[in-house]
């Protein structure tokens, strides 16, 4: 996969090693040639240049990339190369980081954001995660703040565990899509029992997310006992059709 990353500082570099890891082809764009002495990046190609600039996007062949990652520290700069990228080089996926949370309204599919990272909520977020067990997490807004990958910490005494993931009834929109379990992570199926201390991860959208987390809450208990008790397919007497005793009038 070929990424093209704008920003070279602490947030590009840490992106880029992690992507040179993994095999990808990343191509650097920054404003000052000092960074590329200094990031330790080997493999990474580079170019030195205002990326916001369309010169400098058609000398990198933004057009060929597979992901443009916008990691600057200027909230501006990220919104033009996101947007550029998206209507003028036809960039599949674009990644916006956002440093001001005050602009995460605007990191969205209108400037061409297709993932929009808001490192000090995903920095809070990861705080909460690891504090906060019994509460529904977000650790990152995606597709232009529609939808979210939440996370949430299955108390030792929540009333889910010993039940399988088949006698939950998940919100519609909430889709439970791993669980980790002594480190290790689950594809969850219908038959995976929940045990205290999971951790349970969720694509959902913002709009179902207090929908999953009342679900999740302690005060369910109760009615996911009543439903678990009405037999299937009985209706309540009073509504029952009398039987036909064979006998006219």
């Amino acid at each position: 996969m070929k990424v093209v990353i704008v920003g070279a500082g602490s947030v590009g570099s840490s992106i880029a090693r992690e992507l040179l890891a993994h095999k990808h082809e990343i191509l650097l764009i920054d404003l000052k040639p000092e960074v590329i002495g200094r990031s330790g990046l080997r493999g990474a190609h580079w170019l030195v240049g205002d990326a916001c600039e369309l010169s400098t996007l058609q000398g990198a062949k933004v057009e060929e990339a597979d992901v443009v990652v916008s990691a600057t520290g200027d909230d501006k700069v990220n919104l033009v190369v996101s947007l550029l990228a998206k209507t003028e080089f036809g960039v599949g996926r674009t990644v916006g980081r956002v440093n001001n949370p005050k602009n995460d309204w605007m990191f969205n599919d209108s400037w061409g954001v297709d993932v929009a990272v808001n490192t000090p909520q995903l920095m809070t977020a990861l705080v909460e995660e690891a504090v906060e067990i019994g509460d529904l997490v977000r650790l990152l807004t995606l597709q232009t703040g529609v939808a979210s990958l939440v996370e949430f910490t299955v108390p030792h005494d929540s009333y889910v565990i010993g039940l399988t993931v088949g006698d939950i009834r998940w919100p519609e929109d909430s889709t439970l899509v791993a669980i980790l379990r002594d480190h290790a992570p689950i594809t969850p199926s219908r038959d995976d029992v929940i045990d205290g201390g999971d951790e349970l991860f969720f694509v959902t959208t913002i709009a179902a997310e207090d929908e999953l987390r009342a679900l999740l809450s302690p005060e369910s208990a109760g009615e996911l006992e009543d439903d678990a008790d009405e037999p299937e397919g009985v209706q309540p007497a009073e509504t029952q059709a009398p039987e036909d005793d064979g006998f006219d009038g």
